[in-house]
């Protein structure tokens, strides 16, 4: 029910009483329409639309997938096969303090120079690698200047 504009009295209502009815009835029709009445389009500049970026959570599960991680299937024992000592790998040994080795196949150089600094506890200034024509992997195993490669091949691995 509309609240009456006139006095107990019977008086006439006081100067301006239609502006602020105005008012009113603006304010009543604005707080039906809401907040979001006056709202514009956003204008599109280019003819593709791209999905904006939204909140990516981490995965949280409730149970873990696996029971037990899976061991690496190339550990250091499985990367080095067995050090060559042939005429040629002795004949690098000595001129060019670089050691001979057969690796896994599978096996890149940064595997290869991990596993011979924890199996020989060497430090590699490179490894080269190729594949022969039997289908094996060899590698070139350079040392530090500080390491003999002599010395190594002689106590390590025993082969000279």
């Amino acid at each position: 029910m509309a609240p009456n504009t006139e006095d107990k009295k019977g008086a006439k209502p006081a100067k301006g009483g239609s502006k602020s009815k105005g008012k009113a009835t603006a304010a009543s029709k604005a707080a039906l329409r809401g907040s979001h009445g006056l709202k514009s389009r956003k204008v599109r500049l280019t003819s593709s639309f791209h999905r904006p970026k939204t909140l990516r959570l981490p995965r949280n599960p409730r149970y873990p997938r696996k029971s037990i991680p899976s061991e690496p299937r190339l550990d250091q024992h499985s990367v080095i096969i067995h050090p060559l000592n042939t005429e040629s790998a002795m004949k690098q040994v000595e001129s060019y303090n670089t050691l001979t080795m057969i690796v896994n196949i599978r096996a890149n150089k940064y595997q290869i120079k991990a596993a011979l600094k924890k199996l020989y506890d060497i430090d590699c200034v490179k490894v080269n690698t190729m594949i022969r024509p039997d289908g094996t992997k060899k590698a070139f195993a350079r040392l530090t200047a500080d390491v003999d490669a002599l010395d190594i091949a002689a106590t390590k691995l025993g082969i000279v």
